[in-house]
């Protein structure tokens, strides 16, 4: 279901139910004697896998037609569907709302257009410290985030050399470059091109949740780094989600996160205006799986299926 709800944090959220509607996956057999294959209606609807066996170069391939448009930035994906081969099934991820502070060449600051992807230094692991000219790091707890970017109509094969733009807001809630306090920071985000088994790894801090949404880390996938310069060449925009159990552990005792412990006791992701309308299949494949702990951070991974 399209929608242009954004992610601000002074706006208020929906109270809507979340879909939990699936669409059960189609397989077409072909008749035994021949090489088989499986051809997909859609994509999504089952767990994440990876496997090698596919005949076709992972690099090569290109996303099925359900990845999204140039023009995801401003919807949300509210179906899912199975695809599936003998290599793996996978739910392809939800088309979501880039926000207004994406720093992607869709929007201004004082009048000019900003765009980060096109600047000297964006392309890093480490997205904890701001670049270029600017300078200043983002405390909190340390979160090294893997993704993995998969082919979700070629059986969840890895896509590589595809180029991968995070950003997320600091422990206060607040988005380098746009909120006050963080005008004159670029940090929290950065680009990272996925290796041959289709992963990106970022260095980052976990996020706080502001008033009105719960923790997210935003995601635009591009088929390779030299489109990575606008929004309006991603396959697709998405979103990734946390598990509120550990968001709790994180606030109620690691330093500079008290804020996000009133507003994630507001929120619950059927009244996140993003959230609320992903089927229960493509919100599980989208919450970061996580390990460690507020003290001495976290490892995390998230399957995106393109």
């Amino acid at each position: 279901m399209a929608h242009d709800h954004h992610d601000h944090p002074e706006s208020p959220s929906l109270s809507q139910d979340l879909a939990v509607m699936l669409k059960r996956r189609r397989v077409l057999g072909l008749m035994a004697g021949t090489a088989a294959t499986s051809l997909v209606a859609a994509c999504g609807g089952g767990s994440s896998s990876n496997s090698s066996s596919i005949s076709v170069s992972a690099s090569t391939a290109s996303p099925s037609s359900a990845a999204g448009s140039s023009s995801a930035s401003s919807s949300s994906s509210s179906s899912s569907s199975s695809s599936s081969s003998a290599t793996g099934t996978c739910t392809t991820a939800a088309s979501e709302t880039n926000g207004p502070y994406p720093a992607d060449g869709t929007n201004s600051i004082s009048g000019s257009i900003v765009n980060v992807l096109t600047q000297s230094g964006i392309v890093r692991s480490d997205i904890r410290t701001s670049f270029g000219a600017l300078s200043g790091t983002a405390a909190g707890v340390p979160l090294v985030l893997t993704i993995n970017i998969e082919n979700a109509g070629l059986g969840c094969t890895p896509l590589s050399g595809y180029a991968v733009y995070i950003w997320h807001c600091d422990r206060a809630g607040l988005y380098s470059l746009y909120s006050s306090g963080a005008t004159s920071q670029n940090y929290l985000r950065g680009v990272q091109v996925t290796n041959a088994s289709g992963q990106v790894t970022f260095t980052t801090i976990f996020p706080a949740c502001y008033s009105g949404r719960m923790p997210h880390i935003h995601v635009e996938v591009y088929a390779s780094q030299s489109t990575a310069t606008a929004a309006n060449n991603a396959v697709k925009i998405t979103q990734l989600a946390f598990d509120r159990a550990t968001c709790q552990t994180v606030y109620n005792n690691a330093t500079g996160y008290s804020a996000s412990i009133s507003n994630l006791a507001a929120i619950t992701f059927s009244s996140d205006n993003v959230f609320n309308d992903d089927p229960a299949a493509q919100l599980a494949a989208a919450t970061v799986s996580l390990s460690g702990d507020y003290s001495s951070g976290f490892t995390g991974s998230v399957n995106v299926a393109v």
